[in-house]
């Protein structure tokens, strides 16, 4: 007699990490896509130079896909900008991981960059909190004034909901301190981000939820 073939089905295909956000006031005019399963893509637009250079490093170096394009109000200043950027890529994070069931949810790096070294940890806990202990001896870098930076870490951290710590341990080069600062934080992300394959149906708290006390 023919022996019935047995049936081999495969594994479901976990569902693509992705979200889409808009921002308009009427100071900024702000759309961004992230793909959290991506592979570092970016298509970054923001009318600032530097900013669009370190978003790209965060992409590249979470392997985040992101494409951010933003119309701010430039002739007064960066602040609103670089602010509101901040916010967007966040929330997008925020959106595309929803209840943060399977993420490994901690992430930390150690990122040299010639003299500089920079330390960042964090937690994607949905509680907003940032730890800020990063020095420039100026004011400026090119364009953009070095105290925007806090500003966007500020708001990123906000509206992802993660608590998150950078410490510059020491460093000369401004430029260094900054791009240190933004690569630690990408390689943490990638970290946090992750599915973890033992337990991808549990969010990763004892309380069964993410956010409020531990």
């Amino acid at each position: 007699m023919p022996t019935a073939k047995s049936k081999t089905t495969k594994p479901a295909k976990a569902p693509r990490r992705a979200a889409t956000v808009e921002r308009k006031t009427r100071e900024t005019k702000i759309a961004a896509t992230l793909d959290l399963d991506g592979n570092g893509a970016s298509d970054i637009a923001t009318g600032i130079g530097f900013l669009d250079h370190m978003l790209d490093q965060l992409a590249r170096h979470s392997l985040i896909d992101l494409k951010l394009h933003a119309d701010g109000d430039l002739h007064i200043d960066f602040h609103h900008t670089t602010e509101d950027s901040g916010y967007v890529v966040g929330e997008a994070v925020a959106k595309a991981l929803g209840d943060r069931r399977g993420i490994m949810r901690w992430g930390e790096a150690m990122v040299p960059m010639d003299e500089t070294l920079t330390r960042v940890a964090l937690d994607l806990s949905n509680r907003p909190y940032l730890v800020w202990k990063v020095k420039f001896s100026r004011p400026k870098l090119g364009e953009m004034d070095t105290e925007l930076f806090k500003e966007w870490f500020q708001a990123f951290a906000q509206s992802a909901g993660l608590t998150l710590h950078v410490e510059n341990l020491y460093g000369e080069n401004n430029h260094h301190i900054v791009e240190s600062c933004f690569k630690g934080l990408a390689r943490a992300l990638r970290q946090a981000v992750a599915l973890d394959p033992r337990r991808l149906d549990a969010v990763p708290s004892t309380k069964g939820v993410l956010g409020g006390s531990l």
